[in-house]
């Protein structure tokens, strides 16, 4: 069953949302209600909580066999932090 929602937005906000959702060939409320179960959703497992974007990436980058990501995250935060 559908429910009517009423919500207050930028104007300019929703002129990009509109044009968004045009292009993706979705209506707004199919975008506001995706959106609105992403938010809820609860994840089976670990695998679900990585974005479908974000699993797009892995094995993209190829470390070398000696690479280790402790003396990395030193080097990283070190410089970062001037630790």
């Amino acid at each position: 069953m559908n429910t009517k929602l009423t919500l207050s937005l930028e104007k300019e906000v929703i002129e990009k949302a509109k044009i968004y959702a045009k292009g993706t060939g979705r209506s707004l409320s199919e975008m506001v209600e995706n959106y609105f179960k992403s938010l809820v959703a609860k994840p089976n497992n670990d695998e679900d909580e990585i974005d479908p974007r974000l699993k797009k990436l892995i094995g993209i980058v190829k470390l070398p066999p000696d690479f280790d990501l402790k003396k990395a995250k030193e080097e990283y935060y070190n410089e970062k932090y001037g630790i």
